[in-house]
């Protein structure tokens, strides 16, 4: 008992917000551009109206593919080791995002067209048959039904992220557990108590983004 009160003293836990902010930081940067490349991504992979179209999709499909079957932490290393061989500078930060980035993307790429795949055919072909283009169909018609079919993938590939996030500190990324295991490792008896706290503060991360995210799923639906 009193080395958990000592390990969760004011001057270890401020000291570990301070990684927590660090995890937000790079957790909401990531999951903003993630989303929106993953999107885009998605669409041009699903979208095959002509020669030209079908080509590009399938070599983005390819490009997805092979970064969904790579490790995420041979990415992260590739993001701050290799950038700076090609004369690219970034710091653990800009290397960590750049890594979430590029692997969520892709994941996020496969949910919207998977999203999109599941509303029926006749949805488009209605919306076209009354006048629309392709993208106004995809917009105003196939889209907004697809995304209340994507949040639960969506949310499961943001709580993955966040989680993610805690691989960065091999590259020091100055996170959530990075900065625990600096505190235990000055004094090992406050591992458990360390171990602890850090789990705390993911559940409570990942709790309110699955509470947002029921949120707005039930106000998109009604």
């Amino acid at each position: 008992m009193e080395n958990l009160t000592e390990a969760l003293s004011w001057i270890n836990l401020r000291f570990l917000l301070q990684g927590f902010w660090v995890t937000i930081e790079v957790s909401v940067i990531s999951i903003i551009l993630s989303f929106v490349i993953g999107l885009a991504l998605g669409l041009i992979r699903f979208t095959r109206i002509d020669a030209k179209t079908t080509r590009i999709s399938k070599v983005v499909g390819v490009i997805i593919d092979m970064i969904r079957n790579l490790p995420l932490l041979l990415i992260i290393f590739f993001s701050y080791f290799g950038l700076p061989v090609m004369g690219i500078r970034v710091d653990a930060v800009q290397a960590s995002v750049i890594a979430m980035v590029v692997f969520e993307s892709a994941m996020i790429a496969e949910v919207v067209r998977s999203g999109i795949m599941a509303v029926d055919p006749g949805q488009m072909e209605g919306a076209r048959s009354n006048g629309m283009t392709y993208m106004q169909a995809m917009t105003h018609v196939v889209l907004p039904q697809a995304l209340t079919k994507m949040i639960p993938a969506l949310l499961s590939q943001f709580v993955s992220l966040i989680k993610d996030t805690s691989l960065a500190t091999i590259i020091v990324l100055p996170e959530l557990l990075y900065h625990a295991e600096i505190i235990y490792n000055q004094n090992t008896n406050y591992m458990i108590p360390m171990y602890l706290a850090v789990a705390v503060m993911y559940f409570i991360i990942c709790f309110a983004l699955s509470s947002f995210a029921n949120y707005l799923s039930k106000r998109i639906k009604y």
